[in-house]
């Protein structure tokens, strides 16, 4: 199967089941928004955001080596197995002991209350990690297909039984989305026989030494990416009050949608990055690739934040609608992590882990600072323009170490040119308050980016159809 084929067919394989599901549960937000108290909504993201934290530390990051090894035929997958599952439980272990001594000791009221949901939520994560990651890495796409379906299903109707019918809130939210991912990783440790490959009492010595060296320098990137992606909302929490981070995390449903696109791809472009690297890129492959996912990402992107206030009033209820304000700057950060996320896959093809650590550490160190410079003046709307500042530095050091490693033609002149139009309406929508002025505004800029596009979308069309 041609290059482009293979890459086509499992983003297809994803699309299929991301696409329905995930515009299900975007649907959902207005739900959330009627039901959740944007002090809930604070809860819920903090907790998910200080597991966030917790994951890489606590199971030595293992996740990524078990994808990273499973891709390698010849190594015996027994072991990835095993390994991971031996870090999965340290890591659940070390959770639980806490949670216990904060029971004793009386540290957080918040863990006192709802400690089992936390410890709940870690489980299935670091479970999910490991089990999803372990399935694309023995190319079982398919798979991870249908348990989106299953997971997604599982997901949304509790949360309209538990938040509807029972009324349960917070705690009903709680549970949906643990009992949504544990149906996934139920159905795929069965389907890929994971019981049956796990043996406890083998030492695999080296096998557990190979995974951990090159799962221990993803620790730091991990971290720095927690750093970009959520410490923002304790630093929110900090100088605006934990309603305000409810507000502010609620703003992160509409970048989701791009967010969806960049999951898909990222998933199957790992697999296409090992199997098909190439030092000279001397097909074009992926140069073309980057062209083609950029061209798709920026275009989303820009007619995003032109639909940025017409669907916050349909997703955001009462108090949550002025999260539209932050929803331009996510959508272009998520844009710079998916772009950046593209060339970390050219990192992992060579092996090289300890190259995501550094681009990552000095984005975080950015976003950390311009946290503290921005949010006590502009709010919320600070820690948005300061983690979109961090994509970008992140975006940058990548593109340029990956010259290391191989050699991509791409138009950066003209992919920059579209990144400025969309700061441009970024910080249009801000300021032009009358509606058939910010419409013309929107819908003008995002036409340009269009127009810059159109070479790219044709090749895109051309390689795939004669690939």
């Amino acid at each position: 199967m041609g290059r482009y084929r293979y890459l086509a067919k499992n983003i297809g394989l994803l699309a299929l089941s991301n696409f329905a599901t995930k515009i299900l549960s975007f649907f959902l937000v207005p739900l959330y928004t009627a039901v959740l108290s944007t002090t809930d909504y604070g809860i819920y993201d903090l907790f998910y955001t200080t597991i966030g934290v917790l994951l890489p530390i606590l199971t030595l990051n293992i996740q990524e080596g078990v994808l990273r090894y499973a891709l390698e035929k010849d190594f015996d997958r027994d072991a990835v197995v095993t390994i991971g599952f031996r870090y999965l439980l340290l890591g659940t272990i070390i959770v639980g002991a806490g949670l216990i001594l904060n029971n004793i000791f009386s540290i957080s009221t918040l863990l006192q209350q709802y400690g089992i949901y936390f410890w709940l939520i870690f489980v299935v994560q670091a479970l999910s990690g490991m089990v999803t990651f372990y399935t694309r890495g023995i190319g079982r796409v398919s798979d991870l297909s249908i348990t989106s379906v299953i997971t997604s299903a599982v997901t949304i109707t509790l949360n309209i039984v538990l938040l509807l019918v029972f009324k349960w809130g917070l705690v009903g939210y709680f549970l949906a989305n643990i009992l949504g991912p544990l149906a996934q990783c139920v159905y795929l440790i069965f389907r890929g026989h994971m019981l049956q490959k796990t043996h406890w009492l083998k030492a695999y010595s080296v096998e557990n030494r190979l995974l951990v060296l090159y799962s221990l320098p993803l620790i730091a990137n991990s971290l720095a990416w927690w750093v970009n992606n959520s410490s923002d909302r304790y630093i929110v929490i900090f100088f605006c009050g934990i309603a305000a981070n409810g507000i502010y995390s609620v703003a992160s449903k509409i970048p989701s949608i791009l967010a969806v696109f960049q999951s898909i791809f990222s998933q199957a472009w790992t697999l296409s990055a090992v199997q098909d690297f190439d030092p000279e890129d001397s097909q074009g492959f992926f140069a073309n690739t980057y062209k083609g996912y950029n061209c798709l990402m920026t275009i989303i992107c820009s007619l995003l934040i032109v639909m940025d206030k017409p669907l916050a009033s349909f997703l955001y209820a009462k108090d949550f609608y002025a999260a539209w304000q932050y929803v331009p700057w996510l959508t272009i950060a998520i844009l710079f992590g998916s772009m950046a996320g593209y060339i970390g896959g050219i990192f992992v093809a060579v092996k090289n882990s300890k190259i995501f650590a550094s681009s990552t550490l000095v984005g975080a160190a950015v976003n950390v600072l311009l946290n503290f410079a921005l949010i006590p003046f502009m709010g919320p709307l600070g820690a948005a323009i300061s983690t979109t500042i961090c994509y970008v530095t992140v975006w940058v050091i990548r593109l340029v170490q990956s010259r290391r490693y191989i050699k991509m033609r791409i138009n950066l002149l003209r992919d920059c040119t579209s990144y400025f139009l969309l700061v441009i309406q970024a910080t249009g929508i801000l300021f032009i308050t009358d509606v058939w002025q910010l419409t013309l505004f929107l819908v003008g800029t995002f036409i340009l980016v269009l127009m810059l596009y159109i070479p790219d979308m044709r090749i895109v069309i051309e390689r795939i159809r004669h690939r």
